[in-house]
């Protein structure tokens, strides 16, 4: 399975009244950096002819972030199938390694086009396997 990651830092704007890492936020970047992932590694082609909407979302929160914390956005797809696929986001302290937050995700395969779900061709599957 391909992982992608990136890092990012805390920011003020990410903080709510808690001074933690607000919610939305962290959906936010599970949707950022599946979008990164795949202008990473698909065409242009591809990414002209095809977009990727959210179906479900799960996200179970474990640790808090806080300002200036070095966030570690690691994904990959644990499953590719007919017109959907399953993305999992692990959001992880860079620093002390710990898991903050993990979300499942399924995504449908979009026809630019028609604007329809399309079925993943294999092209695309390799991708990210």
């Amino acid at each position: 399975m391909e992982t992608f990651e990136i890092l990012i830092t805390v920011t003020k704007d990410d903080l709510d009244e808690l001074n933690h890492v607000n919610n939305v936020r962290y959906v936010q970047w599970v949707q950022d950096v599946a979008k990164e992932h795949w202008i990473a590694f698909a065409s242009e082609e591809i990414r002209n002819n095809y977009f990727w909407i959210m179906l479900t979302h799960f996200i179970e929160y474990k640790r808090p972030a806080i300002l200036n914390d070095v966030l570690k956005l690691k994904t990959y797809v644990v499953k590719a199938e007919g017109v959907t696929s399953t993305r999992v986001v692990e959001i992880i302290n860079n620093k002390t390694n710990k898991l903050l937050a993990k979300s499942e995700t399924t995504w449908c395969f979009i026809n630019a086009n028609t604007l329809k779900p399309a079925r993943i061709p294999e092209e695309i599957s390799k991708i990210f396997n």
